[in-house]
């Protein structure tokens, strides 16, 4: 063809291209006079898109895996489909091919996906709680639980530790100094050295009712049989001070930055000031029976009390009446912990017909959980370390819990005490507690984490292993 009939057709058609071409092109040319005949148009080489760079994915157009063959593992193929392709993947019949064939089209044509962000884009689903795709959690292994030692590490005989509900007879100095009533007597244990040191001897007539050392460590106060509260010097052994005040035997001690508080069978809370020369600076009235838990919040500002009276009262600094009133226990409310982690909220564990767990908001007044637990509980403590709790219990298994909140799974189940566990305190380090009992024992168990820095009094060397008296 010459270059005369190239022109007239209207195509760059190179030399030596075939007539069959020429008519295609024409052809084409024909439908375009027909649709615009005032246009002309000028057809050049075909656009190929680059599919590496589409995405079809968003729009769920690639096709479907092939079917599985016979006889070949369905389970492995639903399986390999959902790490790869996402759980709506694994839910199709592996022998599904129509869903891609020509007779049935694909039903996810066209269907738009929302396309998973990726984990570094500060708005990522995963991050604002709306993840559509495959979750954060299902892509990584769980992980595994942390491993609590199920014997412990230490055992002291305690001759003549009372088996007494009302009682709190042990207390974990800052200072690493052990004090444990016994009888008529309060004796302090070194946990550094294992040394066993006789603070003091009430007498015959008189007994050990409760111990509460201060929050840095240095003084000791003993709430006695006759209603007195003594304060004692832990590093000399001198008694400083003697408080009356209580008609009956002062049961539970607790200590915020200034104040001593103390609770009796008398039913009464006396506020002391070590700073004033009066017994006492105000007393608290509400229960209506003997008060056997006390604990003051971490800020100072709120004391929990728990009373044989089945209520669990909250006052603040200055109030003389409660300001919350929780009656939702039905047995004693001895065990009352404040959480470290978060301010206003409570912890209170009733008794052996109760049994249950409950956590409070102090700021609304509101109950936010309650665990039924299966048995007494006699004491609770929260970590400082995790955010986890252990609490103590009495009829009829005499465990130890461990418990992760605020789910309140349980972390571990710890036995060994033949008598219900009454007595419970934390180590220094947030790492040890010992627990107390009827049977006459006292037992440290390794169950709490240590803190990001590491602690320096956890050598073995601390913590020789066998059984020892404490007197």
């Amino acid at each position: 063809m010459d270059s005369t009939q190239r022109v007239k057709s209207g195509i760059n058609l190179p030399v030596g291209m075939a007539q069959t071409s020429l008519h295609l092109e024409t052809t084409f040319r024909a439908v375009s006079k027909l649709t615009s005949p005032s246009k002309k148009t000028i057809y050049s080489d075909r656009f190929i898109p680059c599919r590496s760079s589409s995405r079809l994915d968003t729009f769920e157009l690639i096709d479907k895996p092939s079917p599985v063959k016979e006889g070949g593992n369905e389970a492995y193929s639903r399986l390999l489909k959902a790490e790869l392709f996402g759980p709506e993947f694994a839910s199709d019949s592996p022998g599904g091919g129509q869903a891609g064939s020509p007779i049935s089209p694909n039903k996810n044509m066209l269907r738009f996906k929302t396309e998973p962000s990726s984990p570094s884009s500060p708005y990522s689903p995963s991050i604002l709680g709306h993840d559509n795709g495959i979750s954060s959690e299902a892509s990584t292994p769980p992980k595994p639980p942390r491993k609590v030692p199920k014997t412990p590490h230490k055992v002291l005989d305690a001759p003549s530790l009372q088996d007494d509900f009302y009682l709190n007879l042990v207390d974990w100095s800052l200072q690493n100094v052990l004090a444990v009533g016994l009888g008529t007597c309060v004796y302090l244990w070194t946990a550094s050295t294992s040394k066993v040191t006789k603070l003091c001897d009430l007498g015959p007539d008189d007994g050990v009712c409760s111990v509460q050392w201060t929050r840095e460590g240095s003084y000791l106060s003993i709430g006695t049989n006759h209603g007195e509260v003594q304060v004692w010097d832990g590093t000399q052994c001198k008694r400083v001070r003697t408080m009356g005040g209580h008609q009956t035997r002062t049961g539970v001690l607790a200590w915020s930055s200034r104040i001593l508080s103390s609770g009796s069978r008398d039913r009464n809370i006396l506020q002391h000031d070590l700073r004033v020369s009066s017994d006492f600076v105000s007393k608290l009235v509400g229960h209506r029976s003997e008060v056997c838990g006390l604990k003051w919040s971490h800020d100072d500002r709120e004391l929990a009390s728990g009373g044989n009276d089945n209520q669990l009262l909250v006052w603040n600094q200055h109030a003389t009446q409660p300001v919350l009133k929780f009656t939702q226990h039905t047995a004693a409310v001895k065990a009352i912990t404040w959480s470290p982690h978060q301010n206003g909220l409570l912890a209170s564990g009733g008794g052996t017909a109760d049994r249950c767990i409950r956590f409070w908001n102090t700021t609304n007044g509101n109950q936010l959980k309650s665990v039924d637990t299966g048995s007494q509980v006699c004491n609770l403590v929260w970590s400082k370390n995790v955010n986890e709790i252990v609490s103590t219990h009495g009829y009829s298994q005499n465990q130890i819990m461990v418990w992760k909140y605020p789910s309140m799974s349980k972390v571990a189940t710890l036995t060994g005490h033949t008598m219900r566990v009454l007595y419970l305190a934390t180590s220094p380090d947030g790492q040890t507690i010992v627990t107390g009992a009827g049977d006459e024992t006292l037992r440290f168990w390794n169950i709490f984490p240590s803190m990001k820095a590491p602690a320096s009094m956890r050598d073995s060397g601390l913590w020789s292993l066998g059984r020892t008296h404490i007197r």
